[in-house]
């Protein structure tokens, strides 16, 4: 938002120079981001008056000039121009002088004249026509500066003279005279070769001797449009020159005051919530409180009385009442469509906007000065005099005032008549109601707009218009009834029209005032300051917050106040947050520290890495076609995958419910890149339906828990969380049960299923995880991915941890891998539950060990964990250790059967044992193994 200080000057007066200005506002809360001197680049630059003029001894189109600049003696300028002439007030940059752009102007000789400055058009000040619209220049066709394209076939002979016929009624007519008049036209005298003539002219290139086309029959000069001629053909006739001043000025002034490039601009950078601060009363009311100055507000006064009554004229209809909060509407007739004044025209500027013409510039101008848009029709184009404020037909089209045709949706807004669209609301209004040169009557249209509604339909339509960018932060209601009579005051005071009496004024809402309690006690331990209940009640007011008692009244638009904090942080901004004392930090402060979650997934990462494994990442969501590539069943209820709304592709569209495709994803890319080896980790996450499970496959045990475990364990914050999660996970929601997962993949001349088994033993013994056992595949459908010969399922107690094994070859077929590819799935949370307690000092024995050695002989069915399960069953208290030395098929072994050898270590912690003892408890052992196993001793 940039703010003109000459303009912000009406409101409240401020001597500060630019910096201590920057830096109060910033320190109050409305941020500067920078300041500008409109006129910084030009210095040495003064109003100059022509006093004579001599063409130039060498050259056919350069003037010699004596200006008067306000010194003792004129200086000398030699110039190119032709629209310039005896009296004119000119702008003059003297010897040393800079432009904008840098420029620098010195003195010098122009083919050996001595040239003391420059003498200065718009655009070598910065300016242009619409700054200026009087400067605009209207060029005579000099049949003097005559250049035919076609030197063998001249339009115009070379020694035509005053007199000859150029063509119809246009003759040659040889300059006698041409003097400037008050209005910037230019009475002439002409020589026709036997007669004369003296029309008027708005041509500013004409001097004594020159030779011009008169139009005996119109009575008129002629320009280069009239005789249709080219601007190569006359190259010095050109529409561009010396900028000729009319304003009230003398000789010598500095010409910055002059032109309006006296202002100065600051840039503030405006924050969402603050939109009442996008106009200048918005911004003045800041810097009065800031600098503690009184504010200056101006009450529009219309004096009305144009012919005709506003409620016969326009009618306003609102059927989207719940996205058009207010709508005012006003009526000028007789419209007078003219350049705005010149204090106008530079206010504009400085705030970067560009004139246009009166009526348009007004808008502008009160948007800026209240922060309002507003919007101007043609009345002759609102077809039956009736405005309607409603909703979008699906495919409406409606060319706007840039010229491009909008196709529209039900969710954009328009203002329309009783047959088509004449305006985006609130975005921009459409070509068919424009102001255009012969308009008569206008209607001034100030409104409200719900921000939401703005903010996407020019978001949908790809345009952000200064209106739409105000309207999207929500505007307050009550400033379009002064907005739009401060547009008709203006009207009336550049004399642009006549304004018709009464309003149009809409409500579609109550206004409730906003009512906060000031509790000065809370803001001061806010803020950690002692302010008193008076400085803050004056603070408020000064802010135009009404106070009575400890009751305040919000503004109308200060919509970001709601609360007692933000009463508290209007209190510190103006009360200097240099000025809040630096203290220490006060208060309980709390032990940080990680979780067990995160201390469990720090040690599977520790141990994965020690044991040679990358961490990788991967994406959670993945394309269906993964469950084919890993065997799953088609009717398997797995399956079922949460689709993503707005995928990235196919390829991108379902979220997993498990971490396997993923997994081998990139151990593919990892073969394909011909890479010998690769060990790879994930603790990533899968999707599942919340149908109070959460498996590391969808056919793994549910997840259970019970408090008596976890308590055990010594983690009863973990136990809340838990039992909360398995009540949550009950009640399906429509979102998914997001469990953590272990995922591990390896493939080299160094895998095979008992390396991969080791990594999963480290992990387990590395968390003390107690009781576990490893058994086959359960017989699901997911088994499919996996060899069915080397995979298995383990086990803590009666739950599920997970999966590992070799992958099926037909699907690492599917992936395009010709080796042996290993994986492995654990459950985080069968994990965390399976996790012992914190290790704990226990001295080295005191007493020897027994040892035993035990061979059985068993069906070849039986598995070696079964057997070695069946003996710390069988044991009574005194078994440590045991442990697989020898399995034996072979003479003395019966057919389908093995032998099996294991070591026992049997200790007691406090005697010795006896060889009886030990034979007891292997005895206990070897009826355990007979009774569960069908293992007898060998």
């Amino acid at each position: 938002m940039n703010l003109s200080r000459k303009w912000l000057s009406e409101f409240v007066t401020v001597e500060a120079n630019d910096k201590d200005f920057a830096e109060a506002m910033t320190l109050s809360g409305s941020k500067v981001e920078l300041t500008h001197d409109l006129g910084s680049e030009i210095s040495n630059v003064v109003v100059g008056q022509i006093r004579s003029m001599e063409r130039h001894p060498d050259s056919d189109h350069m003037w010699v000039c004596q200006i008067d600049v306000g010194q003792a003696e004129p200086v000398q300028i030699v110039t190119g121009a032709w629209n310039i002439h005896p009296g004119d007030l000119v702008p003059v940059a003297l010897h040393k002088s800079t432009l904008p752009g840098g420029k620098k102007i010195e003195k010098g000789k122009l083919r050996g004249v001595v040239s003391n400055g420059m003498m200065c058009g718009l655009s070598e000040l910065g300016l242009d026509e619409r700054d200026f619209p009087y400067a605009v220049i209207t060029a005579a066709a000099l049949l003097n500066d005559y250049h035919p394209l076609d030197k063998d076939k001249p339009s115009i002979p070379a020694d035509i003279k005053a007199g000859d016929k150029v063509f119809g009624p246009v003759v040659c007519a040889k300059v006698l005279e041409a003097s400037a008049q008050p209005n910037g036209s230019f009475h002439t005298c002409l020589d026709l070769g036997g007669s004369t003539a003296c029309p008027d002219t708005a041509c500013a290139n004409l001097h004594e001797g020159d030779l011009v086309a008169y139009n005996t029959k119109m009575d008129s000069i002629c320009t280069l449009a009239d005789l249709h001629a080219q601007q190569a053909e006359f190259p010095h006739c050109i529409p561009d020159g010396i900028f000729i001043l009319r304003e009230d000025c003398k000789p010598g002034d500095d010409l910055k005051p002059v032109v309006g490039l006296d202002d100065h601009v600051v840039e503030f950078e405006i924050t969402p919530n603050r939109p009442d601060c996008l106009s200048v009363i918005g911004l003045a009311r800041e810097v009065s409180a800031t600098f503690d100055q009184p504010l200056r507000l101006h009450q529009p006064l219309v004096k009305g009385g144009a012919e005709g009554s506003l409620v016969e004229l326009l009618d306003v209809e609102t059927p989207a009442a719940d996205l058009c909060p207010r709508y005012t509407a006003r009526m000028v007739r007789n419209v007078k469509i003219a350049p705005s004044p010149k204090w106008m025209r530079e206010r504009l500027r400085a705030m970067g906007v560009r004139p246009i013409n009166n009526i348009v510039d007004i808008t502008n101008y009160v948007m800026l000065e209240y922060g309002q848009p507003m919007h101007a029709f043609d009345y002759r184009y609102v077809k039956g005099g009736k405005i309607i404020v409603r909703r979008a037909e699906e495919g409406e089209e409606l060319t706007t005032l840039d010229g491009n045709v909008r196709k529209l949706t039900a969710n954009h807004l328009v203002i329309a008549d009783e047959h088509r669209a004449v305006g985006l609301a609130g975005i921009m209004g459409g070509e068919n109601s424009e102001i255009v040169a012969d308009t008569v009557d206008v209607v001034f249209e100030s409104a409200n707009f719900d921000g939401t509604c703005i903010r996407k339909g020019a978001l949908a339509l790809g345009m952000r218009t200064e209106a739409s960018a105000k309207f999207e932060k929500g505007l307050d209601p009550l400033n379009t009834l002064p907005a739009v009579n401060r547009a008709c005051e203006l009207v009336e005071l550049l004399g642009a029209g006549a304004v018709v009496d009464g309003v149009i004024d809409i409500l579609n809402f109550v206004p409730q005032p906003r009512i906060l309690t000031l509790e000065p006690d809370k803001i001061n331990a806010l803020l950690g300051t002692e302010i008193s209940a008076a400085e803050m009640t004056a603070i408020l007011k000064k802010l135009d917050f009404q106070v009575e008692g400890d009751q305040v009244t919000v503004p109308s638009w200060r919509g970001d106040v709601v609360g007692m904090a933000d009463l508290a942080e209007e209190v510190a901004r103006f009360h200097g947050y240099n000025k809040i004392p630096s203290t220490l930090v006060r208060g309980e402060t709390t032990r940080g520290g990680y979780s067990p979650e995160q201390k469990l997934e720090q040690t599977l990462g520790s141990v994965c890495r020690a044991c040679g494994y990358d961490e990788i990442i991967t994406y959670s969501f993945i394309s269906p076609t993964y469950y084919d590539k890993i065997l799953w069943p088609a009717d398997y209820h797995a399956r079922k995958s949460f689709k993503i709304l707005n995928p990235l592709g196919e390829d991108t569209s379902i979220m997993r419910t498990t971490t396997l495709p993923s997994m081998l994803e990139i151990l593919t890319r990892n073969y394909n890149f011909r890479n010998k080896s690769a060990k790879l980790y994930e603790v990533g996450r899968i999707y599942l339906p919340k149908s109070g499970s959460t498996p590391v496959s969808p056919d793994a045990p549910a997840l259970a828990a019970s408090k008596e475990k976890l308590e055990n364990m010594g983690v009863n914050g973990l136990t809340e969380a838990l039992t909360g999660a398995l009540n949550q996970m009950n009640q399906d929601d429509g979102l998914a049960n997001e469990a953590k997962v272990l995922s591990m993949g390896a493939y080299g001349e160094d895998m095979d299923f008992f390396t991969l088994k080791g990594a999963v033993e480290a992990i387990l013994k590395e968390i003390r995880a107690v009781d576990i056992h490893f058994e086959g595949p359960t017989g699901a459908p997911s088994d499919a991915s996996w060899h069915p010969g080397r995979v298995a399922t383990v086990w803590s107690g009666s739950d599920c941890i997970g999966i590992f094994g070799q992958i099926h070859p037909l699907v690492a077929q599917n992936y395009g891998v010709d080796a042996e590819l290993y994986c492995a799935e654990l459950s985080f949370d069968e994990l965390m539950l399976a996790k012992g307690p914190d290790p704990e000092y226990v001295p080295l024995p005191k007493f020897p060990a027994v040892t035993r050695d035990i061979a059985v002989v068993c069906d070849e069915a039986v598995t070696v964990g079964a057997l070695e399960q069946a003996i710390r069953r069988g044991a009574k208290g005194l078994l440590k250790e045991v442990s697989l030395f020898d399995i034996y098929r072979g003479k003395g072994v019966a057919e389908g059967k093995k032998s099996v050898a294991f070591n026992l270590v049997l200790r007691a912690d406090d005697r010795s044992l006896t060889s009886e003892e030990a034979d007891e408890d292997v005895k206990a052992i070897l009826a355990t193994l007979e009774q569960d196993c069908g293992a007898i001793l060998r």
